[in-house]
């Protein structure tokens, strides 16, 4: 599994940027992706994840409410919408993935494959 963020960058406090993940290797249909993010600094932490087959999410407390994850399945790329954007969102942005099993949540932070990163910039 091959997993490729891109598309941050720099942006104004307030502003928005959407974050793509393209994954390649196999058929995605049973399998969670999920976005992480860490701060300069500090430690990574979980924003959020979807599940591909059938698009429900899940968002880390934190993150919920200005954070949107989504997928297009025909293009085998998840997205993470992010608005009203603050300078604390400033941090290296990931993507990953994992098998999907019914007896582990969304919630589970444990994946198995990573993208490379990109990073967010949000100045004041």
């Amino acid at each position: 599994v091959q997993l490729q963020a891109c598309g941050g960058g720099l942006v104004q406090a307030g502003g928005s940027l959407r974050l793509s993940c393209a994954a390649s290797g196999r058929t995605f249909t049973r399998y969670v992706m999920g976005w992480f993010r860490q701060p300069p600094g500090k430690d990574r932490e979980f924003v959020g994840a979807i599940s591909w087959s059938d698009g429900s999410t899940y968002y880390a407390d934190s993150m919920k409410g200005r954070f949107t994850i989504s997928r297009d399945n025909a293009k085998n790329t998840m997205y993470l919408q992010m608005n009203s954007l603050k300078p604390e969102d400033t941090a290296v942005y990931y993507c990953a993935a994992r098998t999907y099993y019914t007896y582990r949540p969304l919630a589970d932070e444990k994946y198995d494959y990573w993208g490379q990163g990109t990073l967010v910039t949000v100045s004041s």
